[in-house]
């Protein structure tokens, strides 16, 4: 575990802090300002709920029971009620990883002094967190509106000793058991302090945030991989000079046309098809090889755009009502996912895309119809052995569940709370199935990369020159133990191993000593 600390203050934090506690277990401080912010909106809140004018969230219920007055006695029972009713999810245990993030991404809201909760609440948190105390949160009950109502209101649960938790060896026990052994004190909530607790995108923000991360790793991986392809096929690369690029000035688009450039640079085989095959000059390569870095770069730009949006919202502060500088705690709907859901649902379609480019050309590498002289499959002994011909129907599998996964959540809405919550974003269902899509298509791209490095080891063999970052990644590869098929045995695809390599970015770390750092 990464040990170093996240300090959390007043004004946001940033995706490297969020992957940081989320995946590496850094610890997590409150800064003085954080606490003294804390305890500022929370002298605020202890004065509005002294007086006798009913104030939403403070001295009433909460959404289609906003009218009701609770008179002082009862606050408490109602921030403890609000929690266990809300904490109403269904379905598997989602990823510590994500629930983590949750929790980190709520502490961060809280600690900017805009929800009135007290600096002993906020406090908790950070301690559940270093604690390696893992709340148990649901697949289901989150409609992005709101907040994540249901995930947020486990975590809460768990502050309050209440409810399921894992601890830090992965062993799921009661929440009150995990914090006593770990010396901290349940928390006692007061007013708004439970509805502050539930009020956010945290969950699907925390999984954009590391959606983002994987797939700058997989576009990189896949410029690659594709050129690997085009190496292998004896495509031309004139199709990536930059002044092509330039006169369609897509940032994206030259990106990755760069990095293909790079990674093929020195190969003895590309452009060299007439005189390779004896067949005609070849005019164009087909579009999956030719338009790679139209595809890859689209989606590449909208990784940007989605990096923007993320960005915004950690520096958000997400709650319902809030408390402003000059004392007034006001309703709002900045809880609404609707900016989040939306590049939720764009990544998943770019991924989609970029899954489908990659299967076409894993397709074309293994006809020998069109792979121009490659064994069909790339099998070593064709008719014998079938070579990759399931490994391509498995990536194709893929590729079709990645498209059913590509239709928006987001345009849907399924009206809640007896009509007062009658537009929802559906964000956290966004999100859930493009960590879905983003799982997929690193296998995806390992297939692609497992037969581009078999065809262009097949066209070694003939006495060819790949280029050296072509070679850098065969070797890496069979270094990683990513074995494939040979005269003197039968291997089955070793896909898992090729999968592990793309996503723990081992290929990019491969390539670049040769082709210096990519995009």
């Amino acid at each position: 575990m990464d040990m170093h600390t996240v300090v959390v203050g007043t004004s946001g934090t940033t995706a490297e802090d969020v992957i940081a506690v989320a995946r590496g277990g850094a610890r997590v401080e409150l800064s003085a300002a954080a606490v003294e912010a804390l305890a500022a909106a929370r002298r605020i809140v202890d004065a509005l709920a002294a007086k006798p004018e009913p104030v939403y969230g403070v001295s009433t219920g909460f959404g289609a029971l906003a009218s009701r007055h609770i008179s002082p006695d009862l606050r408490a029972q109602l921030q403890r009620n609000i929690v266990r009713s809300h904490a109403a999810g269904m379905g598997p245990h989602v990823e510590r990883e994500v629930v983590r993030a949750l929790m980190f991404l709520r502490l961060k809201t809280v600690a900017s002094g805009h929800t009135g909760v007290r600096p002993e609440v906020a406090q908790t948190m950070a301690d559940v967190l270093n604690a390696g105390i893992t709340p148990v949160v649901h697949e289901y009950g989150s409609l992005g509106c709101s907040g994540d109502l249901a995930p947020l209101s486990h975590c809460a649960l768990t502050l309050m000793g209440e409810g399921d938790a894992e601890g830090p060896g992965g062993t799921v026990r009661p929440a009150g058991e995990l914090l006593a052994a770990h010396g901290i004190t349940p928390v006692e909530l007061r007013e708004k302090e439970g509805l502050a607790l539930l009020n956010g995108t945290d969950g699907m923000l925390g999984m954009l945030v590391m959606a983002l991360a994987d797939l700058k790793n997989l576009y990189t991986s896949a410029d690659i991989t594709a050129a690997l392809s085009l190496e292998a096929l004896l495509g031309t690369d004139k199709v990536l000079a930059p002044e092509l690029h330039a006169i369609r000035p897509h940032p994206g688009q030259g990106v990755s046309a760069d990095n293909m450039l790079r990674v093929l640079a020195g190969s003895g085989l590309t452009g060299r098809h007439a005189e390779i095959t004896g067949d005609a000059p070849r005019v164009q390569d087909a579009y999956s090889v030719r338009c790679a870095p139209q595809v890859n770069g689209a989606g590449r730009d909208t990784l940007a755009y989605a990096a923007v949006v993320a960005g915004r919202e950690l520096a958000s502060a997400v709650d319902n009502p809030v408390v402003l500088p000059d004392g007034r705690v006001e309703s709002n709907g900045n809880f609404h996912g609707a900016p989040v859901a939306y590049v939720l649902d764009f990544l998943a379609i770019v991924a989609a895309d970029l899954g489908s480019i990659s299967e076409r050309r894993t397709d074309r590498l293994l006809d020998k119809n069109r792979s121009h002289g490659l064994p069909p499959f790339l099998a070593d002994d064709a008719g014998v052995d079938s070579g990759l011909m399931i490994a391509q129907y498995t990536q194709a599998a893929l590729v079709s569940e990645m498209k059913r996964l590509a239709v928006p959540a987001s345009a849907d809405s399924i009206p809640s709370s007896a009509m007062q919550e009658d537009h929802v974003s559906m964000g956290w269902s966004a999100a859930r199935k493009l960590r879905t899509a983003v799982d997929s298509l690193a296998r995806i791209v390992a297939v692609e990369l497992y037969a581009a490095t078999r065809a262009v080891e097949l066209r070694a063999a003939q006495g060819l020159t790949p280029a050296p970052a072509s070679r850098a990644a065969i070797d890496a590869l069979r270094a990683a133990g990513v074995q494939g098929p040979g005269p003197d045995r039968f291997l089955s695809p070793d896909l898992a191993a090729a999968d592990t390599f793309v996503r723990e970015g081992k290929l990019v770390e491969a390539v670049e000593p040769v082709t210096g750092p990519l995009a």
